[in-house]
């Protein structure tokens, strides 16, 4: 929200700067004095604060200063230690058990954003609150990814609470994942099953593919004449026998592969027809896994920055390299069936995934502009756990207010610098590229814009 600017720009009214000077030096200096219901008290009145949040050193992920995780990690503590040698996957801005943040401005110590949530839920809005029994809904991410993630898919909530019940070690939560990515650089990925006649094609051109296939399947999926349901049961059936190949098969299959496509290469060939150049990087990074075949199946998409993409249940997917914002509902349930070191289970994978066919533009998520404020775009997913704004504040304007909303939110920032004020924070804070602001539900933050360039923000929501 646009607002216009004032004399003093950095100033309160009296009566909210008597009251935050009062918070900010009572709370800090006598915290240890206070009775328990005191404390508690005061606590509830800081409803804005920053997080420290943890990062996940996957090995698939960019290592050191190459990584945007670990940029946005030096940029919001420059006394951070980054290794160089070191990958920098996952960024995690939340309140999932795996890794709780921490809030940095906590009266108490090590308080994480789950337990302050557990004493306050009434900062989630009432509605999220109810809705999503007193647990902040979302998980909220930065990726950097060098090397491709696995062929994966997320299951519906009726299949996480199956298998977090039965195997509970390798699907931790009882809740659904929907997911989307945002891109911030260049993003490539596999997503959806292609248009039948692209997977036709690549039968009919790579006969190692085929042969994990089988003729049979093959044939199948060639004489399907536009009935849905069939197409996805011919489709189910060609998938489902290439993954279940035994393993010498798929090995020799695609070793063969691989030698006609490196020498067509190496003779100035033309290898499209095999997919060759995306064959040849994947094989490297994963050398005789099935998952190299799963090229042939699903869409190639690629991402600019802001461009994004959302990931329903069952929908077969894998990043492959690049830098995006995730939001997801708050699980870490994946199943896996390639291009993983992890724990693979291909038969849930086969039966549970979506195979309706569609062309790789369908897999786009193109954002709508906020009426209310010409500087927000609002990616607004088919699932009410999450809503993420992409918030551009020009270069031309040095005064702009965060709106409430009645949801609590996560806000990233990725370009710029700012001070903040707000009734609810314990003091001003400084924004720069890699601050993480928890803002509770109802809570408006009003920014002084201090970067010559403007800033770029993205804020992750719950709007019922």
């Amino acid at each position: 929200m646009l607002v216009a600017p004032k004399k003093d720009t950095g100033s309160r009214s009296g009566a909210d700067s008597h009251h935050s000077l009062k918070r900010a030096g009572s709370l800090s200096r006598h915290v240890r004095e206070r009775p328990i219901t005191m404390l508690r008290t005061a606590m509830e009145e800081v409803r804005v604060f920053t997080l420290t949040c943890a990062v996940q050193n996957y090995a698939w992920g960019k290592a050191g200063l190459d990584s945007e995780v670990a940029k946005l990690v030096l940029g919001g503590d420059p006394l951070a230690v980054i290794e160089e040698d070191k990958p920098y996957a996952e960024l995690w801005m939340g309140a999932h058990p795996k890794a709780d943040a921490k809030i940095k401005d906590n009266l108490t110590g090590e308080t994480t954003l789950g337990q302050w949530i557990a004493q306050f839920p009434g900062c989630l809005g009432s509605k999220v609150k109810d809705t999503f029994q007193g647990q902040l809904p979302f998980l909220f991410k930065v990726l950097s990814v060098n090397t491709a993630l696995s062929i994966q898919a997320h299951p519906n909530r009726e299949l996480a609470a199956r298998l977090h019940a039965q195997f509970p070690e390798h699907y931790p939560d009882d809740n659904h994942k929907p997911e989307m990515a945002i891109a911030l650089t260049h993003f490539q990925g596999l997503c959806g099953f292609r248009p039948v006649e692209e997977i036709l094609g690549f039968l009919k051109s790579v006969p190692e593919f085929r042969a994990l296939v089988g003729n049979e399947a093959a044939e199948e999926l060639r004489c399907v004449t536009g009935d849905a349901v069939h197409t996805r049961q011919a489709l189910k059936k060609c998938f489902t026998q290439m993954m279940n190949c035994e393993k010498k098969v798929i090995v020799d299959q695609l070793d063969m592969l691989m030698k006609r496509v490196t020498g067509d290469a190496a003779a100035g060939k033309d290898t499209s027809e095999c997919n060759g150049a995306l064959l040849l990087r994947l094989h490297s990074q994963y050398p005789g896994d099935i998952g190299c075949f799963s090229i042939y199946f699903l869409n190639y998409v690629a991402l600019e920055p802001s461009q994004a993409m959302f990931l329903g249940a069952s929908e077969p997917h894998a990043y492959l390299y690049g830098d995006c914002i995730e939001c997801m509902a708050c699980s870490d349930n994946t199943v896996r069936a390639g291009l993983t070191p992890k724990y693979i289970d291909v038969n849930t994978l086969c039966d549970m995934l979506n195979y309706t066919p569609a062309p790789a533009s369908t897999k786009l998520f193109p954002p709508v502009k906020d009426c209310s404020d010409p500087f927000v775009s609002i990616y607004d997913p088919p699932v009410p756990d999450f809503t993420v704004m992409r918030i551009q504040v020009p270069a031309s304007v040095k005064q702009y207010t965060v709106a409430a909303l009645d949801s609590a939110g996560i806000l990233l920032v990725v370009e710029g610098d700012a001070i903040a004020t707000s009734a609810a924070a314990l003091s001003d804070i400084t924004l720069r590229r890699g601050t993480v602001l928890f803002i509770s539900a109802n809570e408006a933050v009003s920014l002084h814009v201090t970067a010559q360039l403007g800033m770029t923000m993205f804020r992750a929501c719950c709007l019922l």
